[in-house]
């Protein structure tokens, strides 16, 4: 009789992200690009008035540049 050796399950691997993701660089970009206009108007003449109609007409744009530091720490 022959001993064998009995070999353990296989382990899934764990998924490799990539070292860098270009998401929130380009989230950020676009961000900007969306919100251009507003900001050379802010640039110009800045008014408390001018800063709140950017934030409402434009909630995604500004929530993306708020949350890009959260996004650098989930993608890097």
């Amino acid at each position: 009789m022959t001993r064998t050796a009995v070999e353990a399950p296989a382990q899934p691997r764990p998924k490799r992200r990539p070292r860098w993701s270009p998401l929130p660089l380009l989230l950020a970009f676009l961000a900007l690009w969306d919100l251009r206009e507003d900001l050379v108007l802010l640039a110009d003449h800045f008014t408390l008035t001018s800063l709140f109609y950017l934030v409402r007409s434009h909630p995604l744009a500004v929530a993306v540049l708020l949350l890009q530091p959260s996004l650098w720490k989930q993608y890097s």
